[in-house]
């Protein structure tokens, strides 16, 4: 990127006006080795069951973008991708998903649920919070997840879609079919986390488990440490691990979820269409487990695109390759 551009970059980082009811938390700079570009301040506000740590960029009275984190990632993948939206004229959320960051629980005796709806109500419950009627939503992994759940489930809260790796709706019943056993691998952590073992290595390991998910889902992403260490202080949460653990046992139905959800889960299970205009996107050399192309396309039935990037970007998208998804979300908010 020119230099003109990333200083206009930083003017717009927390120039936004802070929603009524949010509180501003200081965080500090932490430096981006790409781009010196830094989220300046976490806002925190009370949505459903959490108090959400969220950054916000550009216009306050632009029209919304949201944009969704991974795991393990956080915020800091749209450190880039963010103010370029931004700059075009959009009011730009990146929340901290649950069990990362700054957001936490209200109640100590909130159960801790990873399960795939639970994600996209905090959403919409933050939405609501922020009195964001519709947005554009973009996401990758958990978060491309939780979008096209909104998008399916709430089409009228979701006015567009930006979702790497394509549709990713998914329910127990079929996870339980086995898979070949060159697939199986690739969802070795997957298992580990089924066990106390995984359980226990992971809260004692978090950060080098983190560090090797990152080099094996981007194999080709020369990340440094001091971009690698920004994001890992949002592993420190006291919830993460547990959000972690349910999130990956609930998919082999190790975890039952919350009676409350079965309802949004058994309209998931269905696979339903997502009917709001998509722009899906793929690395090509994404080394997490990943759907192709060819086998969701049909899912999306409103107005749709798909591209795949390449220069060897892979699971983290939106980090490696910002300009890409920066511009697909710019586009799918004017179909």
């Amino acid at each position: 990127m020119t230099d003109g551009i990333d200083t206009r970059r930083r003017r717009l980082l927390g120039a936004a006006a802070m929603s009524a009811g949010a509180v501003e938390l200081g965080i500090g700079r932490f430096a981006f080795a790409a781009s010196n570009v830094s989220f300046d301040k976490i806002r925190q506000i009370n949505a459903g069951v959490l108090n959400v740590g969220y950054a916000e960029l550009g216009p306050a009275d632009g029209p919304v973008v949201i944009l969704l984190h991974g795991w393990p990632y956080d915020i800091h993948s749209f450190a880039d991708a963010a103010p370029r939206i931004a700059q075009a004229g959009y009011r730009v959320i990146v929340p901290h998903l649950r069990g990362h960051g700054t957001t936490r629980f209200l109640s100590g005796d909130t159960v801790r649920n990873g399960q795939q709806s639970v994600l996209a109500v905090d959403v919409i419950a933050l939405m609501d919070a922020l009195k964001i009627q519709n947005a554009v939503i973009g996401g990758f992994d958990w978060g491309a997840r939780t979008a096209n759940v909104v998008a399916a489930l709430w089409p009228e809260r979701c006015k567009a879609l930006v979702s790497v790796s394509g549709y990713l709706i998914g329910n127990q019943a079929a996870n339980k079919t086995p898979l070949l056993p060159k697939a199986e691998l690739a969802w070795w952590y997957q298992f580990y986390f089924a066990t106390e073992r995984g359980k226990l290595g992971y809260e004692a390991n978090r950060r080098d488990f983190a560090k090797l998910i990152w080099q094996l889902a981007s194999p080709k992403w020369h990340f440094d440490d001091a971009t690698f260490d920004r994001s890992a202080r949002s592993f420190e949460n006291p919830d993460h691990v547990a959000i972690v653990i349910d999130n990956y046992r609930w998919r082999l139905g190790l975890s039952n979820g919350e009676p409350q959800y079965d309802a949004l889960e058994s309209r998931l299970a269905r696979a339903p269409v997502v009917t709001v205009p998509a722009i899906t996107l793929e690395g090509d050399a994404n080394g997490a487990p990943h759907p192709e192309p060819s086998a969701y396309g049909r899912k999306f039935v409103g107005k749709y695109a798909h591209r795949t990037i390449s220069g060897g970007i892979g699971h983290n998208l939106p980090q490696e390759a910002p300009n890409a998804f920066a511009d697909a979300v710019i586009e799918v908010a004017s179909y």
